[in-house]
């Protein structure tokens, strides 16, 4: 097995890199930044985001382990406290996995040219002044009309997240699926939406064309200052990401520790 460390440059974080690679090192498990089987992430949940966008392009069986620095996170399944146990779960490593959806963000300009990005929880796209104008088509037939502040369309897991926050529904990641949300829009007689968080299944597609010459595009924390895309689209990637699931956290555990109760509480059936 070959490990990659990612971490943020906060003292706690450096100080636990340490100790991992001098933990790995007494297992014998090799460090190799460029070419790893798994990535472990040593910060929070916007660390490990940073280290998907780093690593996701590589190979297709890769996996990430997620070690927070403080409480657990969305993504997170190990303490700073854990460095010994992680690592000999790594030791008796047999290739176990959870995979995530994923969402795909393609923009097209007025000469056909076509860039993808990736994203682990959410696409966004905004006005940066005013309020933004667009048309919004499934499945390339127009749906509706849209005005307000922009349009979030997120993963599964990333339903949790500023999908939530718009008031969207959280997805569970076995359903291979999109939601789209509306940011502050605005209704009238000539501006009419639904109203309501869209979900959009694979195979479906979500395509926004705004009207304004320059907007604000967002692919989980990178920020794209969009200009001369004429339509920007949104579907359920083919690529998935991969956790290794030593103690990954159910999901549902997850919403509940995050959102709800303490992990020590007892559940009351």
């Amino acid at each position: 097995m070959k490990v990659a460390l990612y971490n943020n440059d906060q003292a706690q974080s450096l100080a636990i890199v340490a100790d991992l690679k001098k933990e790995l090192k007494a297992q014998g498990i090799a460090l190799d930044r460029e070419n790893p089987d798994l990535v472990i992430s040593v910060g929070g949940d916007g660390t490990l985001l940073g280290a998907f966008h780093e690593y996701i392009d590589g190979n297709d069986d890769l996996r990430f382990v997620g070690l927070h620095t403080g409480h657990l996170g969305f993504y997170t399944d190990w303490l700073g406290s854990e460095v010994k146990e992680l690592v000999n779960s790594l030791v008796h490593d047999k290739g176990q996995r959870v995979s995530y959806p994923l969402l795909k963000m393609t923009t097209v300009t007025s000469d056909g040219a076509r860039q993808e990005y990736l994203a682990l929880n959410e696409g966004t796209i905004k006005q940066p002044v005013g309020t933004m104008v667009a048309d919004i088509c499934l499945s390339g037939r127009r749906f509706e009309g849209f005005r307000g502040d922009g349009l979030a369309i997120a993963t599964p897991t990333g339903s949790t997240a500023y999908n939530k926050a718009n008031g969207g529904a959280i997805l569970h990641p076995s359903l291979k699926a999109i939601q789209m949300s509306e940011i502050a829009s605005i209704n009238n007689r000539v501006f009419r939406t639904l109203g309501s968080p869209l979900v959009v299944p694979a195979g479906q597609k979500i395509t926004i064309r705004p009207k304004t010459k320059a907007f604000l595009l967002t692919c989980d924390q990178l920020e794209i200052l969009a200009e001369g895309i004429e339509a920007v689209e949104f579907e359920v990637a083919e690529k998935e990401v991969h956790f290794a699931s030593f103690r990954h956290l159910d999901f549902w555990s997850r919403v509940k520790q995050a959102f709800i109760a303490d992990s020590s509480e007892e559940d009351v059936e």
